[in-house]
């Protein structure tokens, strides 16, 4: 199952994106906690140049907390600052400002030469459609004008939102890239909810996501839906043995898989599977 999603609208926003860098001080990437490989658009990287940036990892609370621990050692052994939120529950983001401050020691060094006095930091919001950037606006500027939604690209356009702690916010549509890297990356992304679901089939994404949690530790699925089955139990059957379970069932008793699928994605998303996280350093750095 092979992914690729770049909406017109991502294209324009990117190059956006580049033209707004030289109005704000500094750039805060958010990340999903439960995939901080595949979740982190390594375009952006290419064109920050020495704007300083924030690692921020979103949704920790959905995502194994000792993974996250190894992934937030392994940015920052190559310079990220790196913070992790739950910007839901407005975890973690006390020390925003304190670490915006520090990464822009040297700015203010330089206003205050200048006789400068006003500290208000001009900061950049970005991240991948759907890893929380809105809630976390919201959070932070303590209103609800941001919009939210649960949908891959609802912020489409550019807009500046001012907050309490004197920090502005140039808020940006979630962008992802024209091509991943491979197959597992689409496949991520799509698991989270990354990349609309009303262009994938749903069904054959349930069944990759029941394998890929069968790898993690296949008690997963076993506690949560109440079934027993071995490792090497055909996928078809798990996903049968489900929608018993759940009643997904259509007329003379077979099982509803449009509907057992949407569900074990939803369940996963909404952290009712428990805290898991889809990649782990060794992954991808041995």
């Amino acid at each position: 199952m092979n992914i690729n999603w770049y909406p017109g609208h991502m294209k324009v926003a990117f190059d956006n994106f580049k033209k707004n860098l030289k109005l704000i001080d500094i750039v805060v990437e958010l990340i999903d906690a439960r995939i901080p490989f595949s979740s982190k658009n390594p375009k952006i990287d290419e064109i920050l140049e020495n704007k300083p940036s924030v690692l921020l990892f979103n949704k920790i609370d959905l995502a194994d907390e000792y993974t996250t621990k190894k992934w937030k050692e392994y940015y920052e052994s190559i310079g990220k600052k790196v913070l992790l939120v739950n910007a839901n529950q407005n975890k973690g983001l006390n020390n925003l400002r304190q670490i915006l401050e520090d990464e822009l020691s040297e700015k203010f060094k330089r206003d205050e030469q200048k006789l400068i006095k006003d500290k208000t930091i001009k900061m950049m919001m970005v991240g991948i459609p759907n890893v929380g950037k809105s809630t976390l606006i919201n959070t932070l500027s303590k209103r609800t004008g941001a919009k939210v939604g649960n949908l891959p690209g609802v912020t489409r356009n550019i807009q500046w939102i001012k907050t309490p702690g004197k920090i502005e916010l140039l808020d940006t549509p979630g962008v992802l890239w024209p091509k991943f890297e491979n197959k597992e990356i689409g496949l991520n992304l799509a698991f989270v909810g990354s990349i609309d679901d009303d262009i994938l089939d749903v069904e054959n994404l349930s069944y990759e996501l029941i394998k890929k949690l069968n790898k993690i530790d296949p008690n997963i699925l076993k506690n949560r839906y109440n079934i027993e089955f071995d490792l090497d139990t055909d996928i078809a059957y798990i996903m049968d043995m489900i929608g018993e379970r759940r009643g997904a069932i259509l007329k003379k008793g077979i099982i509803d898989y449009d509907k057992v699928s949407r569900m074990i994605l939803r369940e996963f998303r909404l952290g009712k599977l428990g805290r898991i996280s889809l990649e782990k350093v060794s992954d991808f750095f041995g």
